[in-house]
């Protein structure tokens, strides 16, 4: 289901798991959506949940199942059925992503330690991020998805093929994404079009072990986490979910570290903590930090993690197991780490460069990575909700 494309300037937002930090960008997206029918009614940005009582939640949800009753009895919704989306997002470096939107089906999706199943998350889940989640989508009518599945298919020959045909193909839309998100335009992939898809698909699990990595959640494994937990605990919501399926050979799609801020701190006794604790000035696994107008490297303990993350995170975990009274934020931009870094009570992390080669061994080899690892391009780049699914098969 894909509105209008008159409408989808003001209706396609990002991930509602962006900009967490920025109120004022969610601010941005409310002006710009106005009146108009927008995804961003539909969604509830995870800016909003973080100080929120469960009344407040729930009176949020109330208004997102409302407004998706609304939206449909409107008319705004064209339905594409049988078919994928073929998708060519234009980044703001001139660059193309490219990507398929079909659903995948949940039985074949697992985040748990120890499962093998064909699609794996590549983060650990944090439990305790799905059960809003799951609120969010138990009673929805509709769902709106920000997930980005991974193949690896280094010759390319499963979604790369669709660009030499796209001519031949009913393009559906074409538009300029808000607030600095490039150009997305998609194509319509059915009949036998998506037939020779689906045969290039099953060329390809076919050449995959029945317990190696087959696909890898690249964005968005807690909503997917939340699908699945919804689907178990009720079947009358989707086994199936909807998703942007990308290649990770593709040289668009580019792999961002996540940094680190830590809120409601002294700086100066928080780093003193941790260089008593997980530094060793002879190491080379070297973490550089920002608070008000200072800067500086902590060279960390080679013993406690294969890397600058992995050390680092721990030693997050565990002074929060341990009631200290502070947050930590998770930013996709540099910049706005410094800019942020500079507040009272703040401390930054800068992330070092994550390597995308290797990522599908590494993931069989050692299991899910820490949350939060990487991401996905800029936070710009990230997926914006664009193209609704019913996942009821009754409403009341």
């Amino acid at each position: 289901m894909i509105p209008d494309e008159k409408i989808l300037p003001n209706w396609a937002v990002i991930a509602c798991d962006q900009f967490t930090s920025q109120p004022e960008y969610w601010r941005n997206v409310a002006e710009i959506a106005g009146e108009n029918p927008s995804a961003y009614n539909l969604i509830i940005p995870e800016s909003e949940l973080e100080n929120a009582n469960d009344s407040d939640i729930a009176k949020k949800i109330s208004r997102v199942n409302s407004q998706m009753r609304n939206y449909v009895e409107s008319g705004i919704f064209h339905t594409y059925e049988n078919c994928y989306i073929y998708v060519e997002r234009t980044l703001l470096n001139g660059e193309i992503r490219r990507g398929i939107v079909g659903v995948i089906d949940l039985e074949d999706y697992d985040y748990r330690p120890g499962k093998f199943p064909r699609i794996r998350a590549t983060e650990k889940t944090v439990s305790e991020r799905i059960p809003v989640r799951k609120k969010i989508r138990e009673n929805a009518l509709l769902e709106l998805s920000h997930v980005i599945l991974l193949c690896d298919d280094p010759e390319k020959n499963l979604i790369e093929p669709v660009t030499l045909v796209k001519n031949n193909l009913r393009r559906i839309y074409d538009f300029d994404l808000m607030l600095n998100g490039g150009n997305i335009r998609a194509w319509l992939l059915d009949g036998k079009f998506a037939e020779s898809f689906d045969a290039r698909m099953q060329n390809y699990i076919a050449g995959k072990n029945a317990k190696s990595l087959t696909f890898a959640v690249g964005d968005g494994n807690h909503s997917l986490a939340a699908a699945k937990a919804c689907y178990l605990e009720n079947p009358k919501i989707s086994r199936y979910a909807t998703v942007e399926l990308e290649n990770i050979h593709d040289d668009a799609l580019k792999f961002e570290p996540i940094h680190r801020i830590v809120k409601n701190i002294q700086p100066e006794k928080f780093l003193e903590n941790m260089r008593s604790k997980i530094c060793d000035e002879s190491s080379g696994l070297c973490l550089k930090y920002y608070y008000a107008n200072e800067s500086g490297i902590l060279r960390l303990k080679k013993n406690l993690g294969a890397s600058v993350l992995s050390v680092l995170q721990n030693f997050l975990d565990e002074e929060l197991s341990r009631e200290n009274n502070f947050e930590i934020d998770y930013i996709h931009d540099l910049d706005a780490l410094r800019t942020l870094s500079h507040e009272d009570g703040n401390l930054g992390f800068e992330m070092p460069e994550f390597a995308k080669s290797g990522f599908f061994d590494a993931i069989e080899e050692s299991g899910t990575l820490p949350r939060k690892t990487f991401s996905m391009g800029h936070a710009q780049e990230k997926r914006y909700y664009l193209e609704a699914r019913a996942i009821r098969e009754a409403c009341d």
